[in-house]
């Protein structure tokens, strides 16, 4: 696993795609797709803030630079870059018990762009066809926090999961069956645990 001195040498040497690449490489959600699509500051601080929060070291000066080139990166349309981008950015601020203006306008941009059925387009368009592996992501990385199922039609994304189980792509299936166990926790406090 990456450790604090390791992330503190890439992301002062500006090396992100190369920070993102080996922080993600040890997460469950890994994927080519990830490291192909996504990129860049951001994502790569994104995970950084996850790792130190893993590593109980948010505490580090390291955190609030990652923090504030995270918040500095954020676009007008309240997301960062992508459906993807914005959930690992958000996530982030959640991990960082963050709550203000950025969350509520990246949780908007994710409402906003989310399609009649329930799941994500993989760029912001919302004309574009939804993408499942997108959608995995998102609920994998956002599916436990209330802040995201308010803001979201979340119950509409579970049943489209539900409904299509049996035509996803492998590697939206796998995401996927990491991602309902983490909604799941989310809803914890319900003794039975139903979708529709």
């Amino acid at each position: 696993m990456t450790t604090l001195r390791q992330i503190e040498r890439l992301w002062s040497a500006r090396r992100y795609d190369h920070l993102f690449r080996q922080l993600m490489a040890a997460r469950p959600e890994s994927s080519m797709r990830l490291e192909v699509e996504v990129g860049g500051s951001a994502p790569a601080a994104a995970l950084a803030l996850i790792r130190l929060d893993e590593l109980c070291q948010s505490h580090q000066p390291l955190a609030s630079d990652l923090l504030r080139a995270l918040l500095a990166s954020q676009e007008s349309d309240g997301g960062w870059k992508d459906p993807m981008t914005t959930a690992l950015c958000l996530r982030a601020l959640f991990t960082c018990h963050g709550a203000g203006a950025a969350i509520d306008r990246g949780l908007f941009y994710l409402a906003n762009l989310q399609k009649s059925e329930g799941i994500w387009p993989n760029v912001p368009l919302r004309r574009l066809p939804a993408d499942p592996f997108v959608s995995a992501f998102i609920l994998y990385q956002l599916g436990e926090n209330p802040g995201f199922r308010a803001a979201v039609r979340f119950i509409d994304a579970l049943n489209w999961f539900e409904h299509h189980e049996s035509s996803l792509d492998p590697e939206s299936r796998r995401l996927w069956d990491r991602a309902i166990t983490r909604c799941r926790l989310g809803n914890s406090s319900q003794s039975t645990l139903t979708w529709s």
